[in-house]
């Protein structure tokens, strides 16, 4: 089964083109499910069915999975079962005609421009650490990159010059334009503070940590944690929170939807649609405050 699992991987990697982290839940998802098939069900995995698919879904949501976690898991069991089939060790696909359950969509937690403002000002660029914190938290307002690209950015994917950056998610690349205070920012790092953290020559991560190497999530997680606790912003932010808030603010301020989508990298405009939907509530909360006959 190691090897079944070997197989499938290199197919999310090499067919399916899935970025680090989908491969890694996929791969993780379907290591549960032949778990479950193989010691639960005590079932072959090459005679499973639509009832065995059903069962396993069911069992996930009595153990208290969230309707976006069996969602993924169902869009994991149909890859499987697609790749057995492209390989001939399966003649069905026990998925088919089954549907994912609706996930309801949460309003994604945003900034005002205020907020942004006091979370972008607390670090202080007089220190090399300052100054790397303070590029890393304008590039990511800037941007709206994922957490993820932000830390896996290289000196070569910054161009100062044009302003802008090159982003990588997987075996995709876009590239998106950087504001001026950002360039700013990343000017005064690269230039005058990035050395003092490099250990090797050689390494040409974009931001490092005080060992020299490529800066961790679980490190950038705790900077703005730290920074978010300084600034006094009752919110639980994150690193999602500011590309929430990049993609709401330019839309607030007049941004078409395919643009913004382009930007932020979603493979779906209906992924995007979200933020446009933030704004009407907040247009509407406006107007039932303020209208005379509201």
């Amino acid at each position: 089964m190691e090897q079944l699992i070997s197989s499938f991987t290199v197919y999310l990697d090499q067919e399916k083109k899935l970025s680090k982290n989908t491969l890694e839940c996929y791969k993780r998802d379907i290591v549960q499910y032949l778990i479950y098939i193989d010691h639960v069900v005590n079932q072959d995995l090459f005679l499973t069915n639509k009832t065995t698919v059903i069962t396993y879904l069911l069992h996930l949501q009595k153990s208290g999975k969230s309707t976006a976690t069996i969602s993924r898991n169902l869009a994991s069991i149909r890859c499987f079962y697609k790749f057995l089939l492209l390989n001939k060790r399966m003649d069905y696909d026990p998925t088919i005609n089954l549907e994912a359950p609706k996930i309801e969509r949460k309003t994604p937690m945003t900034l005002t421009l205020e907020e942004v403002d006091l979370l972008l000002s607390q670090p202080l660029e007089i220190t090399d650490k300052g100054a790397r914190d303070k590029a890393m938290l304008e590039l990511l307002y800037a941007t709206g990159i994922r957490v993820t690209e932000l830390i896996s950015l290289n000196l070569e994917d910054v161009n100062l010059n044009l302003g802008f950056i090159r982003c990588h998610n997987g075996s995709k690349e876009r590239f998106i334009p950087t504001g001026s205070i950002a360039l700013e920012s990343l000017t005064k790092y690269i230039e005058n503070h990035r050395a003092s953290f490099l250990k090797d020559p050689s390494e040409r991560s974009l931001f490092l940590n005080y060992y020299g190497k490529p800066l961790s999530r679980q490190g950038f997680w705790k900077i703005i944690k730290a920074y978010t606790e300084q600034s006094n912003i009752e919110k639980s932010i994150t690193p999602n929170t500011l590309r929430h808030s990049f993609a709401t603010h330019l839309i607030q301020n007049g941004a078409d939807l395919k643009s913004v989508q382009e930007m932020l990298g979603h493979a779906d405009i209906s992924t995007t649609q979200i933020y446009a939907y933030v704004m009407k509530n907040r247009i509407k909360e406006v107007y039932n405050k303020t209208h005379p006959r509201a």
